[in-house]
């Protein structure tokens, strides 16, 4: 059975690096490409909060026993099979892990403008994910 205090730690994380990126967040695209050190922060917290939406992922599927997810995407369809979230969603967890991994492999950095571009829809797929996640623990 999933311990739930971990998941609502995990999930206050998640929400907490997802305010700090939307407060960050400059209105005008210029301002986050003119300033390297906004681009970290925001790269810091969207790379967090993915993180942690993963590991919650993989802290529910074992602790279910619906199995050790191999990826972080594996984590994710496990979680759809078993009805926590949706096909789609899964799909667009997969894309959030993807982002993750750009930001901790340096990709990201490189190329500012996608960070800028995906932020506003990965923000919505994580709102949408730690929604599912508070309700199958019971929140």
């Amino acid at each position: 059975m999933t311990d739930r205090k971990t998941i609502l730690d995990k999930l206050a994380i998640v929400r907490e690096h997802m305010a700090r990126a939307r407060a960050r967040r400059p209105d005008a695209r210029e301002a986050f490409d003119a300033n390297a050190e906004l681009q970290d922060a925001l790269a810091l917290n969207v790379l967090v909060a993915a993180q942690e939406a993963s590991d919650i992922a993989m802290y529910i599927t074992a602790d279910e026993g619906w199995g050790l997810p191999g990826s972080y995407g594996e984590g994710f369809d496990l979680l759809a099979r078993n009805q926590v979230i949706g096909a789609a969603q899964a799909h667009a967890m997969t894309q959030i892990a993807a982002l993750r991994g750009r930001i901790a492999h340096g990709v990201a950095g490189k190329e500012p403008g996608t960070l800028w571009t995906e932020l506003p829809a990965a923000l919505a797929t994580l709102d949408r994910y730690v929604e599912a996640i508070a309700k199958f623990v019971g929140v």
